[in-house]
């Protein structure tokens, strides 16, 4: 679910994230529109912005996990575990964690990838969200959602900062909820 639709429609708040986010043709292949979110972290408003809604989402959810998903899942998540109250969770790709781990391979367009997490990190029967920059096909995200519940925490909620009205892979997300909080912006008709 858009935050639009979600109490927020008309917040001048969505339109100022929206518009920090640079918009890349061509990277890192040809008729990609990459969305550049290193652009929103320099308008320190449009990035507090983002975390504000974030934080006045989960402020009451009762949750005590955030987990972020390597990279840019790192830049928003621990400001919003902080303010929530909660810990932060590094979810890195493999052989970056030192000590014990639990890992999660997933499927990507051409290949697969892998999540890995601290053992110990997260307890049975936390609350957890997730959290990354862009969502658009999902496996990223669920790959996530999997690697957490295999250890007993509650999945409440993904949270990305940009998304597809049409994520390809929500169906793969085993029915968790979504929240995103911009479109991704167009260039010349294409994304």
């Amino acid at each position: 679910m858009f935050a639009a639709e979600n109490g927020l429609k008309g917040d001048p708040r969505l339109q100022a994230i929206s518009d920090a986010i640079r918009v890349v043709p061509h990277f890192p292949k040809q008729g990609i529109m990459f969305q550049d979110i290193t652009t929103l972290l320099l308008d320190h408003k449009a990035f507090k912005n983002t975390v504000d809604i974030f934080v006045d989402r989960y402020r009451d959810m009762d949750v005590s996990v955030v987990a972020g998903v390597e990279a840019r899942g790192f830049m928003f998540g621990p400001s919003i575990a902080l303010a929530i109250g909660a810990k932060f969770v590094p979810l890195r790709k493999p052989k970056k964690l030192p000590g014990e781990v639990i890992a999660e391979a997933y499927e990507l367009e051409y290949g697969t990838d892998c999540l890995e997490m601290h053992v110990g990190a997260v307890q049975p029967g936390e609350r957890a969200i997730v959290i990354d920059d862009l969502v658009a096909t999902g496996g990223t995200l669920s790959a996530a959602i999997r690697l957490l519940e295999r250890i007993g925490a509650q999945v409440v909620e993904c949270a990305c900062v940009i998304g597809l009205r049409e994520v390809k892979g929500q169906r793969r997300l085993n029915g968790k909820p979504l929240y995103i909080l911009v479109e991704p912006r167009e260039i010349d008709g294409c994304y």
